[in-house]
């Protein structure tokens, strides 16, 4: 199993490469749909912020997030079309990320991640979830590089 410092770390890589791929672009940039099946960059943010209070909430902590205000970023969630009520700026999403960051990394420090999550039939450790959601992470960080592109930001910033 990755290391305590090592899975702050890797949060940590990933938030900096999200908030580096959104970089200069306006938060009309983060509502570009793709023209396949996929969704924004301003759901993909704001998707990233509710799974890492997924996995606060795994390990304990509180979540950063209303739930409730959150939900056009849920799982399942119709796509980002446009602006509306229910959709956060850019750089709202973009603090969220960065206080989700701060927390992980005080929450994971005093985890205890050996422990059976509570209601699992199969017997998973918290550690084991929070690893998965570190990969979900990981996988939506790197949608992000396609997203900077369809804003006619093509720059090779990582």
């Amino acid at each position: 199993m990755l290391s305590r410092d090592e899975l702050v770390r890797d949060f940590e890589r990933n938030r900096r490469i999200v908030q580096t791929q959104c970089d200069g672009l306006s938060h009309a940039d983060s509502l570009i749909q793709p023209p396949f099946n996929s969704n924004c960059l301003n759901w993909t943010v704001g998707h990233l912020v509710v799974h890492r209070d997924k996995a606060l909430q795994t390990m304990g902590a509180e979540p950063v997030l209303d739930p409730e205000s959150f939900a056009r970023y849920t799982n399942e969630s119709d796509p980002v079309l446009e602006d509306g009520p229910d959709v956060r700026k850019l750089e709202e999403l973009l603090a969220a990320l960065d206080e989700t960051q701060e927390r992980l990394a005080e929450t994971i420090v005093d985890a205890d991640l050996e422990a059976v999550l509570k209601g699992d039939d199969r017997g998973r450790t918290i550690g084991q979830r929070v690893r998965f959601l570190y990969f979900h992470d990981t996988y939506h960080t790197g949608q992000t590089e396609l997203l900077r592109a369809l804003a006619g930001r093509t720059d090779k910033v990582i």
